[in-house]
This record gives C-alpha cells, sequence and structure tokens, in this order.
C-alpha cells in the first residue's frame, strides 16, 4: 500500500460516514421517505402482541369461540408490514444506484486530474477495489444497515415503552443486559474495524496481482512464470481467507454474545412472569403480550451486530474513497503570464531542476539547473546515457510533472502559468512506450487532436506509415483491442506517431519514437518526420545516430545536467562522451530502456 492506514482509534466511523452527506443529499427525501415506511412497519410488529393479550384476556379467558375470528387482525397487519418492507426497498433501489454512480464518475473524473506522480505511487489494483467493492459495500449500507440502525433503534425504544407500560419489574429485568452489551459492541468496533481495513486493502492487493498477470499474460507464459504468479496469487489469497476468517469470528462471537445475553433475560422474564400470573398479580394476556414483544425484540437485537459489522465496513470503504479524493488535483494557474523583456521564442528551459515527490530527503535531484534553448521551428535532439534523465526532462514539456526549480518557457509563456487544457493543445507527445486505449484506430489516434478531420487523420497515418490501418477489416474503425495488443510493438509505435502529429502541434515532444520499428519502415518514417519536423519546434529523445540526424542540434544529457550543446558533427569532434555513445549505438543498433531514478 502507498499509504498506511489510520488505526481506528483514530478515527470515528460516524464522522467517516457523514462524509457522504454531499452525496447522500439529493436522494435524502427520499431515503426519509423510506426509513418512515420502515419504522412504520416495524411498528405494526409490535402491535401484534397487543392483539394476543386482547384475545387471550379476552376471548379466551371468556372460552367466547366467536370473539377468536377478530385475530383475523394479525393477518392483516402481516400483509400490511410486508407490503411496507417492499414500498422501503422500491423507495431507495434507484436513488442509491443513483449515488454509487455518481460517486464512482467522480472518482474517476479526480483520478484523471491527479498528478503522475500519485499514479506511480498507487497499485492499478487498489484504485480499482476503490471504485468497485467499496463503492458497492457503501450503496448496501445506504440501502440497508444505515435504513435498519435507525429503524431498529427506534423499534427497541418503542418496545421498550410498551414492556414498562405492561409490567415495570419485568422491563427492568430485559433492560439488565443494556450496559453489558454496549461494552461489548464498543470493543467489537474497535477490533472489526482494524481487521475490515486489512481485508480491503488485501483485496486491493490481490485485484493488482491479477490485472499484472492478465496484462503481462505474454511475459508470463513466455517466460514460464505461469507457476510462480500462481503461488504469489495463492498467498495473497490465503492471505485475505485468514483475515476473513477473523472478521467471521469477530462477527460470530459478537452474535452469539448478542443473541445469548438477551435470551437469558427472557428466560428470567418468563419465570418471574409465569410466578406473578400464579400468585394473582399479573393476568395471563399480559405476560403473552409482554413476552411476544420481548420476542419481537430480539430481531432488531440480534442484529446489531451485523448492522455494526456492515457500518465498519462502510465506514472503512469511505475512508478509502476519500483517501483517493482528498489528494489534490494538479492546480491550475490562476492567470496566464509571459516573461519578462523581449520574449524567447521556442522552447526554453531556464535553470530547470526536478526531483521526484519521493526522493529521499537531501538526495540529489535528477536533473539540475538545465539551461537549454530550442530555436522556433528547431529540432532538438536529447542524447544521454541510460539514466541521465532524458525521459524525465521530456515529461516535464506538457506538465506531466511539475518542475521542483526554475522555468520552462514555450514561445516566451511560462507554462506553469498555462492552463492545462492549452498547454496540452500547443504541445503533442509519443513516448518510447505506445499505449493504446480499448478503442477504435481511428479514436486512438485522434486522441491527439479533438476535431479533426478524415483529411487529417489519413495525412497523419501517412506520415507515421501506418497505412497498415486501411487494411484492417473494418479500416481505422477496427477496435484495436485492450492496450492494442492485437498489433505488434511497431504498428502501436507508429499509431503513438501517429496520435502525436495529426494536430500539427507547434511544440512536439518525442520520447525515442522509431525504437520498435524495422530498419526499412524507420527510414520510411524519417522521411516522412522531417517534413512535419519543418513546421514544429521539436524536443527528440535519440538513442541511434539515424533518429540523430533528424534534429538540428543535439544536446547531451549527463548526470542530471546539459554537458554540451552542438551539431552532431561538432559534439562527435568534442565531446567523446558523446562519441562513445553514438559509437555504441550504431554498433549494436538497439535500445536499452531508461530504469531506475531517473525513469
Amino acid at each position: 500500500m502507498p499509504e498506511t492506514p489510520a488505526e481506528p482509534t483514530d478515527r470515528s466511523a460516524v464522522r467517516s460516514l457523514l462524509r457522504l452527506w454531499p452525496y447522500v443529499r439529493p436522494v435524502h427525501a427520499r431515503w426519509i421517505g423510506a426509513a418512515l415506511v420502515a419504522v412504520l412497519a416495524s411498528s405494526l410488529a409490535l402491535v401484534i402482541p397487543l392483539v394476543l393479550k386482547w384475545m387471550v384476556d379476552g376471548p379466551v379467558a371468556d372460552r367466547d369461540p366467536g370473539g377468536v375470528w377478530l385475530g383475523a387482525l394479525w393477518l392483516l397487519l402481516g400483509i400490511a408490514e410486508a407490503g411496507l418492507f417492499g414500498l422501503r426497498r422500491w423507495l431507495v433501489a434507484r436513488p442509491l444506484a443513483g449515488v454509487e454512480a455518481s460517486m464512482r464518475a467522480d472518482l474517476f473524473r479526480h483520478l484523471q486530474r491527479l498528478p503522475v506522480a500519485f499514479h506511480d505511487r498507487w497499485p492499478s489494483g487498489q484504485l480499482l477495489s476503490r471504485g468497485t467493492t467499496d463503492l458497492m459495500l457503501l450503496r448496501m449500507f445506504l440501502a440497508f444497515p444505515l435504513t435498519f440502525l435507525l429503524v431498529n433503534g427506534t423499534t427497541i425504544l418503542v418496545g421498550f415503552v410498551i414492556l414498562f407500560a405492561q409490567e415495570w419489574s419485568l422491563g427492568l429485568v430485559l433492560l439488565a443486559p443494556a450496559v453489558p452489551l454496549m461494552v461489548l459492541c464498543s470493543l467489537f468496533e474497535t477490533k472489526y474495524s482494524l481487521v475490515a481495513r486489512r481485508a480491503q486493502d488485501q483485496v486491493g492487493d490481490l485485484t493488482t496481482v491479477v490485472e499484472e498477470s492478465v496484462l503481462g499474460i505474454r511475459i508470463v507464459k513466455g517466460f514460464g512464470r505461469n507457476r510462480s504468479q500462481a503461488r504469489a496469487f495463492r498467498a495473497l489469497a490465503r492471505r485475505l481467507r485468514t483475515t476473513e476468517l477473523g472478521k467471521a469470528r469477530l462477527l460470530a462471537g459478537i452474535w452469539a454474545l448478542v443473541t445469548a445475553i438477551p435470551e437469558l433475560a427472557i428466560g428470567a422474564a418468563l419465570v418471574l412472569g409465569t410466578i406473578e400470573v400464579a400468585d394473582g398479580t399479573l393476568s395471563a394476556g399480559t405476560l403473552v403480550a409482554f413476552l411476544s414483544t420481548a420476542l419481537a425484540l430480539r430481531w432488531p437485537v440480534d442484529s446489531i451486530g451485523f448492522l455494526l459489522a456492515m457500518s465498519q465496513e462502510a465506514a472503512t470503504a469511505a475512508d478509502r474513497f476519500f483517501e483517493v479524493m482528498d489528494v489534490e488535483e494538479e492546480p491550475e494557474p490562476e492567470t496566464s503570464g509571459t516573461a519578462s523583456g523581449t520574449p524567447d521564442r521556442g522552447i526554453v528551459f531556464d535553470g530547470v531542476e526536478f526531483r521526484y515527490p519521493d526522493a529521499e530527503p537531501g538526495s540529489p535531484p535528477v536533473l539540475g539547473r538545465i539551461d537549454l534553448r530550442i530555436r522556433p521551428g528547431e529540432t532538438m535532439a536529447l542524447v544521454g546515457a541510460t539514466g541521465s534523465g532524458k525521459t524525465t526532462l521530456t515529461a516535464l514539456v506538457p506538465r506531466l510533472h511539475d518542475v521542483t526549480g526554475g522555468r520552462i518557457l514555450l514561445d516566451g509563456e511560462d507554462i506553469s502559468t498555462m492552463p492545462r487544457p492549452r498547454l496540452r493543445e500547443l504541445v503533442s507527445v509519443a513516448f518510447e512506450e505506445p499505449t493504446l486505449f480499448s478503442a477504435t484506430v481511428g479514436e486512438n489516434v485522434l486522441m491527439g487532436a479533438e476535431g479533426a478531420s478524415e483529411q487529417e487523420l489519413r495525412q497523419a497515418l501517412s506520415v507515421a506509415q501506418a497505412d497498415f490501418a486501411h487494411q484492417l477489416p473494418q479500416g481505422v474503425g477496427t477496435q484495436v483491442g485492450e492496450q492494442g495488443l492485437s498489433l505488434s510493438g511497431g504498428q502501436r509505435q507508429r499509431l503513438a506517431l501517429a496520435r502525436a502529429v495529426v494536430g500539427g502541434p507547434r511544440f512536439l515532444v518525442l520520447d525515442d519514437p522509431l525504437s520498435a520499428l524495422d530498419v526499412h519502415t524507420e527510414a520510411l518514417v524519417e522521411a516522412a518526420l522531417r517534413r512535419v519536423l519543418e513546421g514544429t519546434t521539436a524536443l527528440v529523445v535519440a538513442h541511434r545516430p539515424s533518429t540523430v540526424m533528424l534534429a538540428d542540434r543535439v544536446a547531451l544529457l549527463s548526470d542530471g545536467r546539459i554537458s554540451a550543446v552542438g551539431t552532431h558533427q561538432e559534439l562527435l569532434r568534442t565531446s567523446p562522451e558523446y562519441a562513445w555513445l553514438m559509437s555504441g549505438a550504431h554498433d549494436t543498433g538497439v535500445l536499452v530502456p531508461e530504469e531506475g531514478g531517473a525513469r
């Protein structure tokens, strides 16, 4: 887990659940109506003992068989009670489904606006479980436990008023277990909230393993790692099973005690009441009504443990939901500003520094004092050894990460003052690892320029040498499948490049966009890409001389700093490190993906 969950003593379940009010408020009138209907239905159950008292002390005591037929009122009350409970369910079903949908939509929208650093820290399975299992628990809580905490509480209160009205001494006998039950419930809540949180976090961990195994099935099969993945899954599943059994033990214990203690009180009341009837101080009908009322209160009392358990799980689910919702979104600038004096056109890195949010205190920054200017219409190649920070530097231009020092200017305007939608319109990106979505080829490409025409789509596919799309079964309307894995690596990379160039962006950032292409396709893409680069200002991460040749100038990044800038030929003559990098790239013709601290 990216963050340690709070201990149960550090938070109030009631306070956690009250945070749901903004979502419940639009449907609160209907929910209150449903709760009142349920209270009325439960109250009808308390009328039945009074009917019994009248029957026993009246027709039965008087040996009047005709009067017993009035007991049909019992049947009518039962039918009315069932109808009212059905009405309650109808009242809450649709509104609470809407509450769940609204929360899920807010969570998804919020996730899209969170910084990349957040997604780097959080496992996808944890986020997925919060958007599915946790929200389902909250909907179930609002539909049943929350209602019946109110209904059963009201029923118990009204029931004890009736009990004391019938026979106060026996009422005190039934009331005696209240104090020990409250102590037991308090202890149960403390322990159960901890176990419930652990179980829900473990569900997220298990979801992560399943998702990774499915998405990485080619690696799993290719390296024969199915057994190790199965062992990892079994270990997590066994851990979750152990936690769930712990929950079951706690719930079984509280349920047994909550059931047994009131039963003992009812048994004591039965003995004392029978003695009073024998002594003539209490009528048989009153005793029957008293015991019937006590038995009618069994379910409201017995359900306390179950309702408390569901409430704790819902409170934990609310905590997990708001853990994500409380993370600050990427800040938007209030105003848009420009650099003072005569603005520098192109892309300017002015004293740029960057360190990742999770870096150790006092550790050196990944990028330190980057000063670099890319002229308007110029293509700058960025070259450096693995781990030098190339990918990190390119991620700063579209503000996938925010600089921690200095500034980046686009045509003289500080990107930190630009609204993100405008920045993303100006800057287009293609990453080394192409990501496609479960959509059509055309929809994937047009993500780079909403509203682009059919002609612009065709032109972008042509530039990226992705005309293969027209030969797919449904052409550009062909679904590419999850992550585009139905296509080859080179095909995915060409579609990602088409997505970057489709809108004719003013600034283009390419992170080694040709790494997965064969030599012949690479030459064709380079020829077409050269024409595109003539009309834009571009920063291109390059590992091979062929890619470097697309650039007007080259910047050498070494240990997070720009150590040399010049043309390819100049750097070959003046920089031994650059010459060594190019000779290695030329000899091997392979790309080593960036890993480690520089990412």
